[in-house]
């Protein structure tokens, strides 16, 4: 099978491939960009918390690939296997071959159903669920909604995971839903996350501690889940700096689980020793390959793996990897941006925006450090909007 050769090749048809080829063409709609992706539908994975809630149907948060696909962008329906950026080119399962002189991944992150013992048998169950896939969205609300009371329990793992803020999100759903359906009075919500603490900047944790507090919900802190048995209905959970192991009963849990890079990136030449494609966290540029550029929540940069930071990395990659092609240095800079569009509650949210620095980075001209409706609307109607008719188009707010 003969080499194939196109100008930027982009390995991943999520957010970031999507939006990133987008901007591609609105720079120059001459160039030659092919998104490598075997999946046939594309999700709008933020809303997976609104359908596990049972704010939003699931079909809302799918629409075809095909349909999102850039205009005049090459959509070529295959998986890649390997990298060989020595002589510039991608090995694919059916296309063979295929050579760049500029490459992007934006592979995603793959969900470890087996980095929890048990865990994989155990969300087949009716009483184990999780909002990190399409399906298992849907089955959270079923949980939620048939919930009679008992031990709710909710669990964050160790980074690095995508949507950071979705663990604790669906805690504050729940709560709210079983209040409306009269169960709360007889259950107890439990909240085990690796984190040291709800949130790392305190403006943003302070009014998160005090739903906590308002909600009567239990935390419990450096504890991260190492296996779960689901004919006994227990969770196992390991202290993370002690190695103790604690273990609870539960009737409902929602189980975030551990992620990490594609198989095809780990041990790739492109990658650092943890898997993900090692970039420079500023220009997001290969540590090792100048024409290869890398982001989303497959690159090493230390932020928060959300669509927000996407949207603040595309025209990164875009300006530098053309900058790279016509002979120049990257030089345009990243600084960290993500938001965590924090659900507090039916019709409430704080909207957490800030940088590598841990400082807030906010947009709009009031303290997002409290709880807002405003911001609830926002996510619920005009982000959705935003994402599949502006950012996937490769445009930007106000644009």
């Amino acid at each position: 099978m003969s080499t194939v050769k196109h100008q930027i090749v982009i390995v991943g048809g999520g957010t970031a491939g999507i939006a990133t080829a987008a901007h591609f063409k609105k720079n120059s709609a001459c160039l030659d960009v092919v998104i490598i992706e075997p999946a046939d539908v594309h999700y709008y994975q933020p809303g997976f918390t609104f359908v596990g809630a049972g704010v939003y149907k699931p079909e809302v948060t799918r629409r075809t690939m095909q349909s999102v696909i850039p205009e005049g962008v090459v959509w070529m329906k295959d998986s890649v296997v390997s990298f060989d950026p020595e002589k510039n080119t991608v090995l694919t399962v059916e296309n063979g071959e295929i050579e760049y002189e500029g490459l992007v991944v934006a592979a995603g992150i793959k969900i470890n159903w087996d980095g929890v013992e048990g865990l994989s048998e155990a969300i087949k169950t009716d009483s184990v669920c999780s909002n990190y896939t399409y399906d298992l969205s849907a089955k959270t609300w079923q949980t939620i909604k048939n919930f009679k009371g008992g031990k709710a329990i909710f669990t964050q793992p160790k980074p690095p995971f995508k949507c950071p803020g979705a663990a604790q999100k669906i805690m504050y759903l729940a709560d709210d839903a079983f209040r409306k359906q009269g169960v709360r009075k007889r259950t107890e919500i439990k909240f085990f996350a690796a984190a040291p603490g709800i949130f790392p900047i305190k403006r943003f944790s302070d009014p998160l501690y005090a739903v906590i507090a308002r909600k009567e919900l239990e935390t419990h802190f450096k504890h991260h889940l190492v296996a779960i048995d689901a004919g006994q209905k227990t969770a196992t959970f390991e202290h993370t700096e002690t190695g103790d192991k604690v273990s609870t009963d539960y009737d409902m849990i929602h189980v975030t689980p551990p992620q990490c890079a594609p198989d095809f990136l780990q041990g790739s030449p492109l990658s650092n020793a943890a898997g993900w494609i090692d970039v420079d966290k500023f220009t997001l540029q290969s540590t090792k390959f100048n024409n290869v550029f890398g982001l989303g929540d497959c690159c090493s940069a230390p932020n928060s793996k959300t669509a927000a930071a996407i949207k603040a990395q595309t025209p990164v990659v875009v300006s530098n990897l053309l900058t790279v092609l016509a002979g120049g240095e990257a030089g345009t800079a990243y600084d960290g941006y993500a938001s965590c569009p924090l659900v507090t509650g039916y019709g409430k949210l704080v909207l957490a925006e800030f940088d590598y620095n841990m400082q807030p980075k906010e947009t709009f001209p009031f303290n997002q450090g409290e709880e807002r409706r405003s911001m609830y609307y926002f996510k619920k109607y005009v982000l959705p909007k935003f994402y599949w008719n502006v950012m996937l188009k490769g445009g930007n707010l106000g644009e």
